[in-house]
């Protein structure tokens, strides 16, 4: 994340530039300069609108991972509660489920 405002920081940095270049030179900016200035704007806001799309997935996806982790901790809870009950069965059913696991 700190690329991404290194990056949106450099380009609003060099449109700053360009205005205050374009103001302080002949008295006028022109069609050409405007139509930097606004491919600029343009650029600097497809890049905060893709961070923003990757802020979202990167959000989404810390959530997978936490549902995936509750789910495999609770697995592991069952396992080990089904582990204590099979060792409280009588030993005259044999042992190999507990080999099994």
């Amino acid at each position: 994340m700190n690329i991404i405002k290194v990056v949106k920081g450099t380009v609003v940095t060099a449109v700053l530039g360009i205005i205050i270049i374009a103001w302080s030179g002949c008295g006028g900016v022109s069609e050409a300069q405007m139509a930097e200035l606004n491919t600029l704007r343009n650029e600097v806001n497809s890049l905060e609108s893709e961070a923003n799309s990757l802020k979202e997935e990167r959000s989404r996806l810390e959530r997978e991972i936490a549902e995936k982790n509750a789910k495999l901790q609770q697995c592991e809870k069952d396992k080990e509660e089904t582990r204590a009950n099979l060792k409280k069965l009588p030993t005259s059913m044999g042992s190999t489920e507990e080999t099994e696991m």
